[in-house]
Parts: C-alpha cells; sequence; structure tokens
C-alpha cells in the first residue's frame, strides 16, 4: 500500500504546473452592496485583474440565499455573462457583500407524491424488521433482505426529500456550469489531487476553484489581499502551530479509514512531521487540551482542532498568517464581529488566509492538514489552486477565504512535491 502511494505522488508531481492567472479570475460582487464593488476594484487593481472581469449580481444583502435565489440571482447571471468565457475562466472570487450560504432544495409536488408513498413503505418494512427481531431464531435471510430494503427506501427518501442539500455559496459555485448534479449532500471534487483521471471524462463540464475575499468588515477584505502582495515580495517567515489532540490512529483496527477523527488527528502531526523535516519552527501540541491563549508568538501557519464555535486568541500572527480551525461551524458567519467562530476572528486577528464550513460539514468536509499545509509550502500552487487540490467535494459546506492569487512560498519553497504523499499514511483513497 505504501509503494501505491508513493507512485500516486510521484505521477502527481508529472503533470505540468501553470499558476492560476489573474486573466482567469472572474470576481463577484453584489450591486446592492456599495462596498462590494468597492471590494471588487479593489482586488482587480492589485492583481491586475482586467475590470471587464468583475460580475455584479442583485442579490441579498444578507449572508443566507434560497435555493431559488441561488439559480436566478447567481447561477443565472453568471452563465449569461461568462458563456462566451467558459473555457478561459478558472476561478471565481466572491466578495465582501455576496451571500455565503444557500438554503436547501424543496422538494416538488411530484416528489412530495413519491415521499407519501415512500413513508408508507418505510413504516411497514421497519415493522417488519422489529417483528422479525423479537423472534427467537429469526430468518437471517428474511432479516438481511429486510434490512437491505430498508437501507434502499432511505437512500430514496434522502434522494428525493434533498436532504442536506444546503451548502456553501462558493462550494456550489464550483459546479456553475453542471446543470444536473445531485444535491443530496456532496459532489466529489474532480480537481481533488487523488481523483481518479480515468473519472475525468472528456463530457465532465469544467470545474472551477472558488475562493472568497470577506470578513467582518470591508477593509478586513481588502486588507487580505494588500497583505498577500506584500509577503510575497520577500516570502512569508514565522512559525508554525499544530493543535492536534492526541488521538490514536491505527491503521489495522481504525474503522473510519483515515478520514475520522483519529485519520485527522494524525494528519495534524503529520503536518507537523513534514513542515519540521522542511527546517520550519513547528510546535506541535498533541494533547487533548488547546493551545493557551497568547502562547504562540509570531505565526505563519496554524491548523488545530476542536473548539467548536469558541475562538481561542492562542496565536500571535505575522503579516500573511494562514490559519484555520477544524470544527462544525467555523464559518456560519464572516461579517458578525460578535461572533465566537474561528474563521472572522481569525480575520479579525490578522490572518491573510482561512477556511471553515457554513453548517455541519463531517471532518470529511476539510481538507487533510498535512496535504493542504504540504502544497502551500511548496510555492508551486496558489492558495485557490491549494485549495481545490485538497478539498474532497464541490456543493458542500467549505468556504476558503483569502486571495486566490496568493502564494506565500513562491519566492522560497519550503517543501519538495514529492514529499507531499497522501495523508494520514497508509490510509485508504477515499475516491474509488
Amino acid at each position: 500500500m505504501r509503494t501505491l502511494l508513493v507512485i500516486i505522488a510521484l505521477l502527481v508531481t508529472m503533470v505540468p504546473l501553470r499558476a492560476l492567472e489573474p486573466s482567469e479570475i472572474v470576481i463577484v460582487a453584489n450591486r446592492l452592496v456599495p462596498s462590494s464593488r468597492e471590494v471588487a476594484e479593489h482586488y482587480a487593481a492589485k492583481r491586475g485583474v482586467p475590470k471587464g472581469n468583475i460580475v455584479e449580481i442583485v442579490s441579498s444583502r444578507s449572508e443566507d440565499i434560497t435555493r431559488e435565489e441561488y439559480d436566478r440571482q447567481l447561477v443565472g447571471t453568471l452563465r449569461e455573462k461568462l458563456s462566451d468565457r467558459k473555457d478561459a475562466i478558472k476561478c471565481l472570487l466572491t466578495v465582501y457583500g455576496v451571500p455565503l450560504r444557500v438554503g436547501a432544495k424543496l422538494p416538488s409536488a411530484e416528489e412530495k407524491e413519491q415521499l407519501a408513498e415512500l413513508k408508507e413503505k418505510l413504516a411497514v418494512v421497519k415493522k417488519g424488521i422489529a417483528d422479525l427481531e423479537k423472534k427467537p431464531n429469526p430468518d437471517a435471510v428474511d432479516l438481511l433482505a429486510a434490512r437491505s430494503d430498508l437501507r434502499r427506501f432511505t437512500e430514496r427518501e434522502m434522494t428525493l426529500s434533498h436532504q442536506e442539500s444546503n451548502a456553501c455559496v462558493d462550494s456550489e459555485l464550483m459546479l456553475l456550469w453542471w446543470t444536473d448534479y445531485p444535491l443530496a449532500r456532496w459532489v466529489p471534487n474532480p480537481l481533488h489531487w487523488q481523483f481518479p483521471a480515468e473519472k475525468r471524462t472528456k463530457s465532465m463540464p469544467p470545474v472551477l476553484l472558488v475562493s472568497r475575499l470577506d470578513g467582518p468588515t470591508p477593509e478586513i477584505a481588502k486588507r487580505l489581499v494588500d497583505d498577500a502582495v506584500e509577503v510575497e515580495k520577500t516570502g512569508l517567515n514565522g512559525k508554525v502551530y499544530v493543535d492536534a489532540r492526541g488521538m490514536n490512529f491505527d491503521l489495522k483496527s481504525a474503522t473510519d479509514i483515515g478520514y475520522g477523527y483519529g485519520g485527522y488527528d494524525e494528519s495534524f502531526r503529520e503536518m507537523a512531521t513534514l513542515l519540521k523535516a522542511a527546517k520550519f519552527d513547528v510546535t506541535l501540541d498533541n494533547k487533548e487540551e488547546l493551545f493557551a491563549a497568547n502562547s504562540c508568538p509570531e505565526a505563519a501557519l496554524y491548523a488545530g482542532w476542536y473548539a467548536l464555535s469558541n475562538y481561542r486568541p492562542c496565536c500571535q500572527f505575522v503579516k500573511g498568517a494562514v490559519a484555520w480551525h477544524l470544527a462544525s461551524g467555523e464559518a456560519v458567519t464572516l461579517r458578525d464581529a460578535k461572533s465566537k467562530a474561528w474563521c472572522p476572528n481569525l480575520l479579525t486577528a490578522g490572518v491573510a488566509a482561512t477556511l471553515g464550513p457554513v453548517a455541519e460539514p463531517y471532518t470529511i468536509g476539510f481538507p487533510k492538514p498535512s496535504e493542504f499545509f504540504g502544497f502551500l509550502a511548496t510555492g508551486k500552487y496558489t492558495l485557490a489552486e491549494v485549495h481545490g487540490r485538497t478539498v474532497y467535494f464541490a456543493s458542500w459546506m467549505t468556504v476558503l477565504v483569502g486571495d486566490p492569487l496568493y502564494n506565500p512560498y513562491k519566492t522560497h519553497p519550503m517543501v519538495s512535491l514529492d514529499a507531499v504523499l497522501p495523508s494520514p499514511k497508509g490510509a485508504s483513497s477515499l475516491f474509488r
């Protein structure tokens, strides 16, 4: 297995690299929020994005939008205005004022009828299973068949009711050019570096990189690009802080095959090992407790978990810092300065880039820390490309906040590309 993973990594490094260009970015602003256009124009001027690449939508001023509004105000507008540049645009940059979260899709009248019929079938199957389980010696074949029916009906119910079809606007926009895809939970991300090449068919529509300039104030949103441009001139310097939890991960006995709590905790430790080997100044906390407040000076990179919506100011960040905290609701808002969520507080504390979920993402809604920060430290990819290569799903919960062109290690790469391996070591690929 280890040999196979190394081969995969080597094959990935053989793919020609071409960095994202300013002309390939479309900036999405909200006409109803004056400061939204200001942030868009500020970014275009700083990064040399053509002014014609600023597209204004007319949408809600709040961070939430309905599915119908999303389809009409965002998807409809963007497809209309970008149809003649479909193959030239690689990245969307949403800015302050653009809604953050899209609501669930509601069942149609026909789907409601099917759900009513399905509800009756589920009731019959559940009663049948309960009756079988009451018997001293239930027939194993009958029980297996009944449980199979229950699983099949439950999956159908999930599809018809569009369960967990709410999502981050930006993650949904990755599939701007996809006209028909399931909205129950997620869609595997074809941009992921481990996505099977044979599944990337010629008929597959383009998948977009998406990033966001946002925060509690428009000034913070503008600062994200200001800091990125300044830091890129000399490179990002500072310390690395990794806040793991000391959870055991044994591949032979693990039930999560690398994608549950144990697998992610191991990836935090692998991140620390990878960056320490690359001569970063790394501090790893492998205890359940979080870093104490104000205990992490000169922080350039930070990754940790799991203080749910309970930001702790453990780090003093250097300009250009990249930091994120793995927990279930750390981007439920980006603009509420009173929120205890990690994303808005990290932005206020001065980081240049962060990421987090707008609703429950499960652990697999996050990139693996070792892969995300490993690729970032190679200097081969911009921030948006790093996220696109390491986030597992589109049409899901994670938002990336930061300048999509930010490449803090471009001038002084710290990690060789072949050193970044699937994490945790030995885990099976999520894409099968």
